[in-house]
């Protein structure tokens, strides 16, 4: 199963850019055998630790996760037999706490968030550290430390494109959490001389690139911490984009594509959308989508729950 993890497809899209003067791929990490981008640094980081000896049969492996990455590293474990205890918080939807637990995770929940930040990141990473002290046979992946996240992205996401495109694109989009995609995509171009312009997409509210912390209430992008991986030179620009902009762009892909894409992935296609005016006629131009729709039923194609958040959003489809 875990052979099946990388080499996704990449797919034009033909009707919601078809009169455009570029090309528009989408890159569909949802096919990845969990479902999402992050069964790339899941196992890269876990199969890492086993041949360095920091994992062994009887190693727990912990980590903080609210979603994607708790599910991949669940999946992982599974299939390596070891135990996993994924540390979430009361934001971390039903169905996905589900699937982590029916891949045979246990789950920690953390029930208040940081009293100092008032984040339930740093208490999910704080409930990770007490654990380890409590289990003296114990590993912690720390995809917002750990190299071979963005290593995973290196070895694997930029050069299927590059391999499929028999090309390196004008342009590559992708969202932004831990950054271990967009500099591992980054540092491949940067190392290969490719001239890929490199456009970073962040959530409104996140703190990644500086801006004021805000809630927010799309997971799969933005951050309450800064990222240690990213360097901000091998980026192009980066565009912000609201939760709103989450939710059309999603529902957009979903009426002219027929994709069913993850709430991220919406993001990044609004955001290609913000800038896509000044983007010269004949470019290549490639949008990551990291995850499959069906873990957004209740939220982002939910029209209860749309409506509650945003109001009639029709005329924005």
């Amino acid at each position: 199963m875990l052979s099946l993890i990388g080499a996704t497809p990449l797919i034009q899209l033909t009707q919601i850019y078809k009169d455009s003067p570029f090309r528009v791929f989408a890159k569909l990490e949802g096919f990845n055998p969990s479902g999402s981008i992050k069964d790339r640094p899941a196992l890269k980081m876990i199969k890492q630790a086993m041949e360095k000896g920091e994992i062994g049969p009887n190693t727990v492996v912990i980590e903080s996760s609210s979603g994607n990455l708790g599910i991949g590293l669940a999946q992982v474990c599974q299939y390596f037999g070891l135990r996993f205890i994924c540390v979430v918080d009361p934001k971390t939807t039903k169905q996905n706490l589900n699937i982590i637990k029916v891949y045979g995770a246990e789950i920690e929940m953390i029930s208040e968030p940081d009293p100092e930040t008032k984040e339930y990141l740093p208490a999910r990473i704080k409930r990770v550290q007490a654990l380890m002290e409590k289990f003296s046979d114990s590993f912690w992946p720390n995809q917002y430390m750990n190299e071979y996240n963005p290593r995973a992205h290196y070895d694997g996401t930029f050069s299927e494109i590059v391999g499929e495109l028999k090309e390196a694109p004008n342009y590559l989009f992708g969202a932004v959490s831990t950054c271990g995609t967009i500099m591992g995509c980054a540092h491949y171009i940067h190392d290969q001389g490719l001239e890929t312009k490199l456009i970073a997409v962040d959530a409104e509210g996140s703190v990644i690139f500086g801006g004021e912390k805000k809630a927010r209430l799309v997971p799969g992008m933005g951050a309450s911490i800064k990222s240690k991986f990213l360097k901000e030179n091998l980026l192009n620009e980066y565009v912000l984009v609201t939760d709103l902009d989450c939710v059309i762009g999603c529902r957009r892909l979903l009426k002219t594509e027929a994709i069913l894409a993850g709430g991220s992935s919406g993001a990044v296609l609004m955001a290609f959308d913000k800038i896509k005016d000044r983007i010269p006629a004949g470019s290549t131009c490639v949008l990551i989508f990291a995850d499959r729709g069906e873990r957004y039923l209740d939220t982002i194609y939910s029209d209860e729950w749309v409506t509650q958040h945003f109001g009639n959003i029709e005329r924005f489809l």
